[in-house]
C-alpha cells in the first residue's frame, strides 16, 4: 500500500475499538481507554472477596441466634442476606459512587455508560442483576470469555446495561489543533461557518498535523479534496491565502465557536439548575 494512501485514511485510536472514539468540538480524536482484563479482575477478586465475606459472617450470625427458628425462617433469612450482599450492596455501591466500587478504586478504575457519560441507579441494577448470574453462579466463566472476546472488555452485564469499564487516569495526550494564520483571524471570526461535520474537521486537523510527512502530490491532492468539502460551508470565500491556512482558520474558527457556545450551555445551566450535590469542590 502507497503512502499516500494510507495517509488519507483516518487515523487510528490509540487502543482500543472503534467504539472507544470521540471527536470533540475542537477537532481533536479522544480514546477512552477500557480498562484491561487483569486489572477488572483483580478489581472484581477485591469486591466479592468482601461480599463473600459478610455473607458468610451474616450467615454465621444468624445460624448462632436463630435457635429453634423453624427452617422455613432460617432459610428465609438466609435468601434475604445471600440477596443483600451479591445485589442489593453492589448495586447500591457503585449507584452512589457513580461507578466505583473498593475494588475499582484501588485500581482505579470506573464504570461509564457507552458514550462515556456516569452511571445511574438503572445501569448499576442491570449490571449487578446480570452479575449476578455471570460471576458468583458460574464462577466468572462468561464473563472472562466476554470481557476477553470484545475490545471494550464488556462482559454479559455490560452488554445488557450499555457500560463498560474505564481506566480514571491515563498518560494520553492530546495535541492541540493547528492555530489559525494571523493574517485570516479577521475572516475567520466574521465569516459564517456552517456545521462543519465531525468527520471532516477530523481529517482536516490529521491532513494539518501530518502534511510535513506526505509527498507534494499528496499533500496537494489532500489539500484539493478537503477545500471542496470546506468551501460550501463557509461564506464569504476566504481573501487570497494558502489553501493550508485557509484550513486552519477554519478548523480555528470551529474550535472557537464550540468553547463559546460549551461556556454559555455551563452558564445556563448554573442558572437553572441547582449544584450537584454529589460533585467534588475540585
Amino acid at each position: 500500500m502507497s503512502t499516500e494512501a494510507a495517509d488519507t485514511r483516518p487515523a487510528r485510536p490509540l487502543r482500543g475499538g472503534a467504539d472507544d472514539l470521540m471527536v470533540t468540538g475542537e477537532a481533536v480524536l479522544i480514546d477512552i481507554p477500557a480498562a484491561s482484563l487483569p486489572s477488572r479482575l483483580v478489581a472484581a477478586l477485591i469486591d466479592w472477596a468482601i461480599y463473600y465475606l459478610v455473607l458468610i459472617g451474616l450467615i454465621l450470625l444468624v445460624t448462632l441466634t436463630s435457635g429453634d427458628s423453624s427452617d422455613a425462617t432460617y432459610s428465609t433469612l438466609t435468601l434475604v442476606i445471600i440477596v443483600l450482599c451479591l445485589l442489593i450492596v453492589p448495586v447500591t455501591v457503585e449507584t452512589l459512587s457513580r461507578g466505583r466500587s473498593l475494588g475499582k478504586l484501588i485500581m482505579k478504575l470506573r464504570v461509564v455508560r457507552d458514550d462515556g457519560g456516569p452511571i445511574v441507579f438503572r445501569h448499576a441494577f442491570v449490571r449487578g442483576l446480570v452479575g449476578v448470574i455471570e460471576l458468583p453462579v458460574t464462577s466468572g466463566v462468561p464473563a472472562v470469555i466476554s470481557a476477553a472476546a470484545n475490545p471494550r472488555g464488556k462482559r454479559l452485564g455490560d452488554f445488557a446495561a450499555g457500560t463498560y469499564v474505564v481506566r480514571e487516569q491515563t498518560g494520553m495526550k492530546l495535541v492541540p489543533p493547528p492555530p489559525a494564520p494571523p493574517y485570516l483571524r479577521d475572516w475567520a471570526i466574521r465569516a459564517d461557518l456552517a456545521p462543519l461535520p465531525d468527520g471532516l474537521a477530523l481529517a482536516i486537523r490529521q491532513f494539518l498535523v501530518r502534511r510535513a510527512a506526505l509527498t507534494p502530490a499528496a499533500r496537494a491532492a489532500l489539500t484539493d479534496n478537503l477545500m471542496r468539502q470546506v468551501m460550501p460551508l463557509v461564506a464569504p470565500p476566504p481573501p487570497p491565502a494558502h489553501p493550508e491556512d485557509v484550513l486552519s482558520a477554519v478548523l480555528t474558527a470551529r474550535s472557537d465557536r464550540e468553547m463559546v457556545r460549551l461556556q454559555r450551555e455551563q452558564l445556563t445551566r448554573s442558572r437553572l439548575l441547582p449544584p450537584d450535590p454529589l460533585r467534588r469542590p475540585w
